[in-house]
């Protein structure tokens, strides 16, 4: 049947296959012809000089990723050669090769005692595989002859010219008259064996004169073979029993489901594979069998050995009531006359397309299916075609057209079970128009095959998203993304997405579902319209955000997509779309982490005395491993582990707040370092001018939240500011903060800083919160504030010495903290070794948030390997603690760092990444502080008190800008408060009721 294949209608090049590429940037079905230029591309290809490769289609091939060829003094034409068993060779191209790898010959379907001159010491013989390598100077002169008769036969040139088409084989009459043993006399008479029957009545002047022509450019161009051992060769011929064999894996106990939705799994029997389908309800497959291209409708049962392909679920009814076994039933979509139309054909596995032999239909012979099922021989064929030539190729058997009704699978399946219907089915195939596969093939619509598998691919795509978010599964659906972009499905995508955020009972699922609606807005900008991190604060996008903050999710999620609709003309527009879906992700994490206020209480405890102050104290936090973890919405979708310590800066304890009641019913802010008169002062005499306490650059915003967030004042409601401070407190408040790190020093400042303040603020209102308590407070006062962030820097600032926070993967989100009990002495010893380095740079953490958090939401394997690596080596750092090993615990600070930089690609700055490499040689390890791109840098030294010695190893080394070294050391103390005037002060030892008075 020539290079016809039954079991595709595209051919074999687009015949899919079990492969699934999860690190492809585009998701999509793999075909033959990827696999094969993947393989040209990545492993035949590198290292070759420049030339042609030329590949066949015919073939599936395994090569391993460096198979070793060797390019050293090539030239002239190079064929790549795959291992093969003798019984195998004997209906296939085999090279015989010297010891040099020149080939002298080019064997097909020789002898058994031939094909033993070609064994090499593997036992195996060299397949002819329809893989070549043309050196450019053999390129051109096999180019020359594309213009010259009789060769211009074999292109337009010469069809255009009036010239008797010709076809010449690639190996057996380019390649063949460049192998050695081959003499010109009989190189010149032979004819290819590839050349059909109908060719035979060429002009052998003119075959011989073809021949000549290419013996003259080529004879002198050596010819050379590439083995490649380990690789695997696989003709795809027209045997079923072999098809299937290379679609299933034999004796895998699973099986295998690519870019496919099924909803029973457990009904897919081991060794079957299941490839661009959709199948609902309880649909069973056996062993060794494939579906392909089927969107089906349980129940169905289909038994071992089969092919289906092409249907939907309009005709699985067919199949309903069935068992299939050992079939191959396929849809076809054809053009007949010009118009579009569905055809199905049903053939045996065992079946053979050959025109010799007895031949077999349904796994039969003819005279048994004739007897079975009442058709004659004159159904199928013409009187006058010879009873040699009748065969299943040209056995009209398909109906295409029935008078009355529309065609289905019913048309054929009739033929399993003949009797049932009292020959009601026989009648009308009979009164049908029917057509041989023979006949059907020149009517097959490619065009529309391929749309139909597209149109099947993005239906079970859409399937696998929902289910890939509702299930909160950690895959990756940006390759998903791209594709539907990419093929202009991106509006069933996008409505699907919004149906999902909608339905959601889990903020979570919802957020995920909106980042998703924002990469599909950013993939459609294609790459322009500016950058997608940045402001969500358009006018235009404040009444569906203002339904998602009261919690009324369905209107917001359709509000949003209403909006969505007018910004997407254009790249500019699409972006500050996206970056508003961002916006409205942030509300529902910030709805998340604020069911962490469930574990915020307080204790009434006595009321100060107006004028007295309250002072809290904190040292600042350094991470040694884990952070990010902590960041919602990680923190509750994976669970965070972070381990850090509480430290003291050149011997202080850097930041703190002080309160006090004062008599005016007015509240007074004051921020800055504590001793230096370059301050900020805010008096708020009003609620409105609280009201930007949620924009965090608003000035004084901090403090104004920390206020709303005690519950001192209440800023929605409709009492006067000056009314709810006399009636609650008698007055009103003065809060001072201060911190003596530069701004985005990497530890924690913002954090702690607001946990100082609350701490302050709700002891000067007659309330002592634990430090457990204030944890959770400060988390839930980043949310009001919007600025995010995790909860590790409070717990390190907080509480004191060495610990691990963690959280669990769950809502509400809670904090549980252990303490981290180390040998004696070892805490002087980190002491002696640990020092931070100012950078000089500022850090700019906002647009590494925004960043580290679409590649979470978008589960980029890379991020979602390494937030569980980050985990994982929080519990080994803390056992490194435990067992005092500080050389271990510079090689876990080091490969935290790389952890870093892969959470958040940019967080090193050049500057920084020189200073490192120059204090490389004197630490057991170092890490930038927090979320990296500026700030601290600390390092554990190998030798103790180091910071005269590496202050004079940085001044020797250029361009690292303003820098300066400071002495760390872990503060056993936490958060301080004090009633000034009193001599208490109680520290936060712990989370039961520490660091209150």
């Amino acid at each position: 049947m020539g290079r016809d294949f039954p079991f595709d209608d595209c051919g074999r090049a687009f015949t899919c296959l079990p492969v699934e590429n999860p690190q492809a940037p585009v998701e999509a079905l793999v075909c033959n012809l990827d696999c094969l230029l993947d393989i040209m591309t990545h492993r035949l290809g590198p290292g070759s000089p420049p030339g042609v490769w030329v590949c066949s289609t015919d073939m599936l091939l395994s090569v391993p990723p460096n198979p070793g060829i060797d390019w050293d003094g090539f030239r002239g034409a190079r064929v790549i050669a795959f291992p093969g068993s003798l019984t195998y060779a004997l209906n296939h191209g085999v090279y015989l090769t010297d010891s040099q790898g020149f080939v002298l010959d080019i064997y097909y379907q020789r002898s058994k005692a031939e094909l033993q001159r070609c064994v090499r010491p593997d036992g195996l013989v060299p397949l002819v595989s329809g893989v070549v390598f043309f050196s450019v100077e053999t390129a051109e002169h096999l180019l020359a002859t594309h213009v010259s008769p009789p060769l211009d036969a074999c292109t337009y040139m010469g069809l255009d010219s009036g010239a008797q088409p010709m076809q010449l084989s690639l190996f057996f009459d380019i390649l063949h008259c460049m192998a050695q043993n081959v003499n010109r006399e009989d190189f010149l008479a032979g004819r290819p064996p590839e050349m059909g029957q109908g060719d035979i009545a060429l002009a052998a002047d003119y075959l011989k004169g073809a021949r000549a022509q290419l013996w003259r450019e080529l004879r002198d161009q050596p010819l050379t073979m590439a083995y490649v051992p380990d690789g695997g060769y696989s003709y795809l011929t027209a045997d079923a029993s072999e098809f299937l064999h290379s679609l299933t894996m034999p004796g895998v106990a699973v099986a295998q489901i690519v870019h496919s939705q099924v909803e029973e799994p457990q009904l897919l029997e081991a060794a079957c594979s299941v490839i661009s389908c959709l199948l609902e309800g309880p649909v069973h497959l056996g062993p060794r069998s494939v579906l392909q291209h089927c969107h089906l409708r349980g129940p169905i049962h289909i038994g071992a050995g089969c092919f289906v392909s092409g249907l939907d679920t309009v005709h699985s009814e067919a199949l309903h009531g069935l068992e299939l076994r050992d079939l191959i039933l396929q849809g076809h979509r054809v053009r007949l006359h010009g118009s579009p139309s569905r055809v199905f054909t049903l053939v045996g596995r065992l079946d053979s397309w050959e025109r010799q032999g007895a031949g077999m239909y349904l796994n039969m012979s003819w005279n048994e299916f004739f007897k079975k099922t009442g058709i004659r021989d004159w159904d199928l064929w013409d009187p006058d075609t010879p009873p040699s030539a009748r065969c299943l190729l040209n056995a009209r058997l398909f109906p295409v057209l029935h008078p009355t009704r529309a065609l289905g699978p019913q048309d054929l399946l009739w033929m399993l079970y003949p009797q049932e219907d009292r020959g009601e089915a026989l009648r009308a195939w009979r009164a049908s128009w029917r057509l041989s596969w023979e006949q059907l093939q020149p009517c097959l619509d490619w065009a529309a095959t391929l749309d139909s598998r597209r149109d099947l691919f993005f239906c079970q795509a859409l399937q696998k998203a929902r289910h890939v978010l509702e299930a909160r599964q950690d895959l990756c659906l940006r390759p998903l993304i791209r594709a539907a972009v990419g093929e202009g499905c991106s509006g069933p995508l996008l409505a699907t997405l919004d149906k999902v955020a909608a339905e959601a009972a889990d903020p979570g699922v919802a957020a995920r579902a909106l980042a998703c609606v924002a990469d599909v807005l950013g993939c459609m900008a294609e790459g322009r319209g500016g950058l997608r991190s940045g402001p969500a604060a358009n006018p235009e996008w404040v009444q569906p955000f203002s339904h998602l903050e009261c919690g009324d999710l369905v209107r917001g999620v359709e509000a949003l997509a209403q909006e969505r609709e007018k910004w997407l003309s254009r790249p500019a527009l699409l972006v500050r779309a996206a970056r508003h879906y961002e916006g409205a992700e942030q509300i529902l994490i910030r709805q998340a982490v604020m069911t962490a206020q469930r574990f915020v209480s307080t204790q009434p405890v006595e009321l100060p005395a107006p004028g007295q102050w309250v002072v809290t104290e904190c040292p600042a936090r350094v991470d040694f491993s884990g952070g990010w973890s902590d960041t919602p919405p990680i923190a509750y979708e994976l669970g965070g582990a972070v381990l850090g310590l509480a430290v003291r800066v050149d011997g202080r304890r850097p930041i703190g707040a002080k309160a006090r009641r004062i008599l005016e019913p007015e509240l007074r802010l004051t921020m800055g370092p504590r001793q230096d008169e370059m301050t900020m002062k805010i008096v708020c005499q009003s609620l409105d001018d609280l009201k930007d306490y949620c924009q965090p650059h608003a000035p004084g915003a901090l403090l104004k939240a920390a206020f709303v967030c005690a519950g001192i004042v209440h800023v929605q409601s409709a009492t006067p500011l000056h009314e709810q401070l006399l009636h609650s407190f008698n007055g009103g408040f003065e809060l001072h903060t201060w911190s003596e790190l530069p701004h985005g020093s990497g530890l924690g400042t913002s954090s702690i800083l607001a946990g100082a303040a609350l701490a302050a603020l709700q002891r000067a209102a007659g309330r002592a919160m634990a430090t457990e308590a204030l944890i959770h407070a400060v988390l839930h006062l980043e949310q009001v504030l919007t600025t995010g962030g995790g909860w590790q820097d409070q717990v390190s600032g907080l509480m004191p010495g060495i610990k691990v926070g963690r959280s669990r993967a769950q809502l509400p989100l809670k904090v549980e903290v252990e303490e981290i009990a180390v040998p004696e002495d070892f805490v002087q010893k980190i002491n002696d070794h640990l020092l931070l380095v100012y950078t000089g740079k500022t850090r700019l953490a906002r647009n590494l948030l925004q960043d580290v958090l679409r590649n979470w939401y978008a589960r980029l394997p890379a991020v979602v390997q390494n937030a569980h690596r980050l985990v994982r080596q929080t519990e080994k750092c803390a056992e490194a603690f435990r067992q005092g090993n500080l050389p271990l615990l510079g090689q876990y600070l080091t490969s935290y760092w790389e952890q870093k930089k892969l959470m958040a690609p940019g967080c090193e700055p050049l500057a920084v990444q020189r200073m490192m490499d120059v204090l490389a040689p004197y630490v057991y390890g170092q890490s930038l502080a927090g979320a990296g791109g500026g700030g601290f840098l600390y390092l554990l030294t190998k030798e103790p008190r180091q910071k005269e010695a590496l202050e004079a190893v940085l001044a020797k080394a250029e361009g690292l800008g303003k820098y300066s070294v400071h002495l760390v050391e872990v503060d056993a103390q936490g958060l301080s408060l004090q009633l000034l005037g009193s001599d208490t002060c109680l520290c936060g030892a712990g989370p039961s009721g520490a660091g209150t008075t």
